[in-house]
């Protein structure tokens, strides 16, 4: 599995935990146990879930601006997660193509969440992009 699809699925793992049980607290080390300590992937998935958390509101705010009739709290937590993490990286990790990121964001929907999931996801990030003017990626 790739290093940044493998980081991003600990990540969504760790901020899927946190939603449920309404934690503010920073995660636990444990919780990232099947990432090594000092590996690419664990670096990556720190800086995805540190990222997240720190910029939360500001990013919630963007997924509600670009979501149709859809409010934060309404959606399913596995797909604001997703949308989190994608959100965090287009606005964050210019090294990263667009593209990238939404594929492997629709990627993680279809494995982790409904039926419906991936297209809700690629248009809510497709809708970002556009207005974050992404088009330099």
């Amino acid at each position: 599995m790739n290093v940044r699809r493998k980081a991003r699925e600990t990540a969504l793992q760790v901020l899927y935990k946190m939603d449920i049980e309404e934690s503010t607290a920073e995660p636990v080390e444990s919780d990232m146990d099947e990432l090594a300590p000092g590996t690419e992937a664990r670096r990556y998935c720190e800086v995805l879930v540190r990222g997240v958390i720190e910029k939360k509101k500001v990013i919630d705010g963007i997924i509600e601006g670009c979501s149709e009739n859809w409010t934060i709290e309404r959606m399913p937590v596995v797909d604001r997660n997703i949308l989190r993490i994608a959100a965090y990286e287009l606005e964050n990790c210019r090294e990263v193509p667009y593209k990238v990121i939404i594929d492997e964001a629709v990627e993680l929907a279809k494995r982790y969440g409904s039926e419906e999931s991936g297209a809700f996801i690629n248009g809510v990030l497709d809708n970002i992009r556009k207005a974050t003017l992404h088009t330099a990626h």
